[in-house]
């Protein structure tokens, strides 16, 4: 008989790390089997079933995960994050589309062979967003998940396209056949704020000069952040982000009214985010030098997200406002990381 099992792509980056620790401390749980290109880093190793070191693309190992696993639930992690997308947009499209629409496959035939759906959790984020200019982006509302997709990034683009083929798999999939069939897909997706880890290195993420003023802080280099000080957009602690994902793919799926949620906890300028790294390391040395594609692209997010929908339907509420997020989690933890103890 194949284990059942819950796969994890992507999982060697940030949120990997965090939800592999939160599946680990969790009872009753199914064993964890993870996939990334770039292996699993050895701390974490312990934490997990398998570890298998492949490529989403590669259709070989995908079909070789689906004979020898009976896959209860997928999160797919894996994606060419934000800023390295813009410089290699084709591969970005072969990572972060090709690679979902090959997981979406494999969900449909996991579902076939179990005789139940596979549940596909998917993080998507505020890149979709388009705000059109600054004078929009100020007088806007709290944008609600439908509001002004139009994405200037093809990471955002990539993003939404997978949002759209989620619900295409878990609605519509092959709606012309002789005799259509359900795929089996339970797909799910969160769309992330700006996410802050104390635990990882930045790597490459768009919202990125949030945490790379507290490490910077935190070892006593100076840091010029690649936008504005007025610059504002939502943010979230990795553990809430944790929460999150949990949380929805946890929700019976008779209380989901829809299959893309915002959720998000507070939201601060780059300016008032510096404020508080110099409260907590007074010596710390925070300027600003602007690029502007970077500064662009940030720009054209908005400030604030609408969540109601995560909040009435499964509950949702995060852990970590600003304040707790920065003075409990964030600087204790990077602090403690720079000191050696």
């Amino acid at each position: 008989m194949r284990p059942k099992v819950t796969l994890i792509t992507g999982a060697n980056g940030e949120v990997g790390h965090g939800l592999i620790r939160e599946l680990y401390a969790m009872k009753d749980q199914p064993p964890v089997v993870v996939l990334d290109i770039r292996g699993l880093d050895s701390h974490m190793e312990p934490l997990v079933d398998t570890t298998i070191v492949g490529d989403i693309l590669d259709e070989n190992l995908l079909d070789t995960l689906m004979s020898e696993y009976e896959i209860e639930a997928i999160f797919h992690l894996a994606a060419l994050l934000s800023t390295h997308s813009e410089f290699r947009p084709a591969a970005a499209h072969r990572v972060n589309v090709q690679g979902t629409i090959n997981l979406l496959q494999l969900a449909v035939e996991q579902s076939r062979w179990r005789g139940e759906p596979v549940k596909f959790i998917f993080p998507s984020s505020i890149a979709v967003y388009g705000m059109p200019d600054l004078a929009t982006k100020a007088a806007a509302a709290p944008l609600e998940e439908y509001a002004y997709t139009m994405p200037t990034t093809i990471y955002g683009c990539n993003k939404l396209y997978c949002e759209h083929l989620g619900r295409y798999y878990a609605n519509h999939y092959r709606q012309l056949a002789t005799t259509p069939e359900e795929s089996g897909v339970d797909f799910r997706c969160v769309r992330f704020p700006g996410l802050i880890s104390a635990l990882t290195m930045p790597t490459g993420g768009t919202s990125d000069y949030a945490p790379e003023m507290l490490h910077a802080a935190a070892k006593g280099e100076p840091y010029e952040s690649f936008v504005r000080p007025d610059t504002e957009i939502p943010f979230m602690a990795m553990p809430d982000a944790m929460k999150a994902l949990l949380s929805l793919a946890a929700a019976p799926r008779d209380q989901l009214s829809q299959l893309v949620y915002n959720v998000t906890s507070f939201s601060l300028s780059a300016e008032e985010i510096a404020t508080i790294v110099q409260e907590e390391f007074p010596g710390a040395q925070i300027g600003y030098a602007p690029t502007p594609g970077r500064q662009n692209i940030v720009d054209s997010w908005p400030r604030e997200i609408d969540d109601r929908a995560a909040r009435q339907d499964w509950e949702w509420a995060p852990d970590y406002d600003a304040e707790r997020a920065f003075r409990e989690y964030l600087i204790p933890t990077i602090r403690q990381h720079y000191q050696g103890g």
